[in-house]
């Protein structure tokens, strides 16, 4: 048994700098539009790649995401459930080798308090039901 401990240390954003894809749920891209004041459309056609069942953020031609500012995310409050749930992804919380190497990039793994591993697990589902394509389940 693992034990899983995390707290997000204050100013990093170093899983926003990880090489990868920022996917969206189609509510992430409501409530990412209307926190910018945009039109799903215009802001989809600005900030987003869809695919046939997968939507994610375009990749600016510097870094790795159009809302990561020097003093953090930019859309913090209505942040993709990806975002939100990290680093309870069911590939990390369920393999405990993944989730001890996740802690090399991720310097709040490890600290914080104890979180209890059906906490971690519920969480985990919530990105299995927002991307079950990706989780073996296409629904």
């Amino acid at each position: 048994m693992m034990e899983l401990r995390f707290a997000c240390q204050p100013g990093c954003t170093r899983c926003c700098q990880t090489r990868g894809f920022v996917y969206l749920t189609e509510d992430d891209l409501s409530r990412a539009a209307a926190f910018t004041g945009m039109t799903r459309e215009a802001f989809e056609a600005r900030y987003v790649i869809r695919f046939r069942n997968v939507l994610r953020f375009r990749k600016p031609l510097e870094g790795q995401c159009h809302f990561l500012t020097a003093s953090g995310c930019s859309i913090h409050p209505v942040k993709p459930v990806q975002c939100r749930v990290y680093p309870f992804w069911p590939e990390l919380v369920e393999d405990v080798k993944a989730w001890r190497e996740e802690a090399k990039r991720c310097p709040g793994i490890g600290k914080g308090p104890l979180v209890q591993i059906g906490s971690a697990m519920e969480t985990a589902s919530e990105m299995k039901r927002a991307y079950p394509s990706f989780y073996g389940d296409d629904g």
